[in-house]
């Protein structure tokens, strides 16, 4: 067994499962892959005479290489257990499905992982079999097979993509430069190089142009579009629902936060859908991975901020959090990604550090900020709206949805609505609740006002959603933790603003009634927003864009030219000329050199007369090898004498009548090899374009 072509085909498998670093970045997976890798390689080689064992061997190896590098928890001094084994078949059956589950990048957890090692591993071993039984090309087969998966898993773009196309290039390229070379002449073989590097050279210039010319679109479809971690089946009531009962039990501690003063609140749950009888939470839960990032929707600048937060006992599910957490140490929760929900089943009270995103606005460009209809789609309706609640809405917002008709209507709730205090306070949420609230008493607690918020901005069509949680308590003292309790209950309005992302609002003034200060970040870019919110008879639509005059029909309006599209055009035509050909050829050759007695004598025949093809010497289909042989003669002598001996041997191989054994093929290819280095003395340009000739592909006329 040859080293090169075994490190070849293990390599293919390794870079295979580096396409994998979108799931869960590119430096978890380079021991667990190399290593096996590295280990395979070694058993392969020394197994190489072993064939019958040689399989069984190398999986084994690497098997326990996988074991020493991830799972060396659940061995015994480097031994493995039984522990071990479930470990691996959990890998193999559950761990994939797990990773769709999750935020990405995931952790780097063998729980989450192994599969990748193990789909890397299956497709060395099986590669190096396929190798020295079927050749080069179909020993690419599983490594390329875990490529095709990693992109159904997350697809790779940009510099990533370009980086792994020429790494499996390369790992291909010399795959089969070495299985071909070790069948021929040391000539022969520098001529194979030769005539690859203009290959090699287009597949480089192609990859490193799509790489960073054509554009990298989103991914239309990916295998954890559907898959979410799934939740216990329990009744839960709903934070929006116990926000009277919190409110008459004031003094009771909820949890703690260390660090952090800037912050004004920390929402527990954000409700989206909304039927007219209930709010509802979205259901859509992963795993919190490594790091989680804010969503393409956030342009501005962001910083990252960290707080402890400890002593939770809020007796349900979910947990003091932010709308872009990213990250959790010292618990596993699940993260609703859209809206910054945490939810954990882990037994209280707990304790844990957020690391969040806070984007960086100014108030001037919140000002002049247009709402976000693209998360829009993430929200439900309102259900059947009441006799009288439309024409509100058009009242206290009598412009279009922006940012600034979204403060208006903040404004108006505030000045026309009071917030109830006492022990009588009103509950519920539904359209009677808020009906009654809007037309009626005018009095409610958060509940009412955020919901009637959520309500009346929709109508507008100014995209809201519902966020139940705590505010910080006015006394805290900054450097210092604090503990937030039932008085600090509230709920309020989140609105989508362009490139912010979900800005929150306090229409109850509830912050503002218990002395908080602006905070810092996004809740101090709103409060400047507010205060240079003009009064509501100065509000105007903004002017829509004027359309230029027609002058005339213009039929390419709308369209600009594919620059991308013809770029690539010419690049897979180069691609697919300057690989395809040559490859086709040296297929053909092999297939004919392969074949049984004098089939191998006729194949060297063909490949003669497909080569003087090449090289654009006339050849008809009832020509014989003296006919070739005389034609060559009258125009380059070089190749005649191979010419020469492969006649005699095809005469007396096809009419001595006898078999003429496996010496006929070799003597029949030592000529085939004559007549090469005969027409190699044309020079490089001839050798070049009989390369990428693809005529002698279709059988002479």
């Amino acid at each position: 067994m040859k080293a090169l072509p075994t490190a070849c085909v293990l390599l293919a498998a390794v870079v295979a499962g580096l396409l994998f670093a979108p799931v869960f970045g590119g430096w978890p997976l380079v021991l667990p892959l190399a290593v096996p890798a590295a280990a395979v390689f070694a058993v392969a080689l020394l197994a190489s005479r072993h064939e019958t064992v040689r399989p069984v061997l190398t999986l084994a190896a690497g098997l326990l290489s996988i074991v020493e590098t991830m799972l060396w928890s659940t061995t015994v001094a480097g031994l493995p257990t039984g522990a071990t084994i479930r470990a691996l078949a959990e890998g193999a059956t559950d761990s994939w499905r797990l990773v769709l589950q999750s935020t990405w990048p995931a952790q780097p957890d063998p729980a989450l992982m192994l599969f990748v090692p193990l789909l890397a591993l299956a497709a060395g071993v099986f590669g190096i079999e396929l190798l020295y039984r079927w050749g080069a090309l179909v020993a690419l087969a599983p490594s390329f097979a875990v490529v095709v998966l990693s992109q159904f898993f997350g697809a790779s773009t940009g510099v990533g993509a370009t980086v792994g196309a020429l790494a499996f290039a390369v790992a291909a390229g010399a795959l089969l430069v070495a299985t071909g070379a070790e069948r021929v002449d040391d000539e022969r073989r520098i001529s194979t190089l030769l005539l690859a590097a203009p290959t090699v050279t287009l597949a480089v210039i192609a990859a490193v142009a799509g790489g960073t010319l054509l554009p990298a679109a989103e991914a239309r479809y990916a295998l954890r579009d559907d898959q979410f971690a799934p939740l216990a089946e329990s009744r839960i009531t709903s934070p929006l629902d116990e926000l009277a009962d919190r409110l008459s039990k004031p003094d009771l501690p909820v949890f703690t936060v260390d660090g952090a003063a800037e912050v004004d609140r920390w929402p527990v749950v954000v409700l989206h859908e909304f039927d007219g009888a209930g709010w509802t939470p979205g259901g859509r839960y992963r795993k919190l991975g490594a790091d989680l990032r804010p969503g393409k929707e956030i342009t501005v600048a962001v910083e990252r901020r960290t707080a402890g937060i400890g002593a939770v006992r809020l007796g349900g599910p979910w947990l003091p959090s932010q709308p872009l957490p990213a990250g959790v140490e010292g618990l596993e929760p699940l993260v609703e990604e859209r809206q910054g929900s945490l939810f954990s089943r882990a037994p209280g009270p707990v304790g844990y550090t957020l690391s969040w995103w806070e984007p960086q606005a100014e108030p001037a460009a919140l000002n002049d900020a247009a709402v976000d209809l693209s998360l829009a789609g993430e929200l439900g309706g309102v259900g059947q709206v009441p006799p009288g609640i439309a024409e509100l809405a058009e009242a206290a917002v009598p412009t279009r949805p922006t940012f600034q008709a979204a403060l208006a209507l903040e404004k108006f709730l505030r000045e026309h609505y009071r917030l109830a205090e006492g022990p009588d306070l009103p509950t519920g949420n539904s359209w009677p609740q808020l009906k009654k609230f809007l037309l009626e008493t005018k009095r409610g607690t958060s509940e009412q006002f955020a919901a009637a918020y959520v309500a009346l901005a929709r109508i507008k069509g100014i995209p809201a959603r519902l966020a139940v949680g705590f505010r910080a308590p006015a006394d805290r003292v900054p450097g210092r933790p604090y503990t937030v309790r039932n008085g600090n209950a509230f709920a309020w309005p989140e609105v989508a603003v362009q490139g912010v992302g979900w800005v929150p609002l306090d229409p109850s003034g509830t912050t503002a009634a218990a002395g908080q200060g602006q905070g810092s970040g996004l809740a101090a870019a709103t409060a400047g927003a507010r205060a240079e919110l003009p009064p509501p008879e100065q509000l105007r639509d903004p002017p829509l864009p004027e359309a230029p005059a027609a002058e005339g029909p213009d039929f390419g309006a709308g369209w600009s030219f594919p620059v991308g599209v013809l770029l690539a055009v010419p690049v897979f035509v180069a691609l697919l000329w300057g690989f395809g050909v040559p490859l086709a050829k040296a297929v053909r050759a092999r297939r004919r050199r392969r074949r049984p007695g004098a089939g191998a004598v006729i194949g060297a025949w063909e490949e003669v007369r497909d080569r003087l093809r090449a090289y654009r010497v006339p050849v008809s289909t009832g020509m014989t090898v003296r006919d070739l042989t005389a034609a060559v003669a009258a125009t380059d002598g070089a190749a005649v004498e191979g010419l020469r001996s492969l006649g005699a041997t095809v005469e007396s191989t096809l009419w001595s009548g006898t078999d003429p054994g496996p010496d006929a093929g070799r003597q029949a290819w030592v000529a085939v090899s004559a007549v090469r280095r005969g027409l190699a003395r044309r020079g490089a340009r001839a050798r070049l374009r009989a390369a990428l000739n693809p005529g002698p592909l279709r059988a002479p006329r």
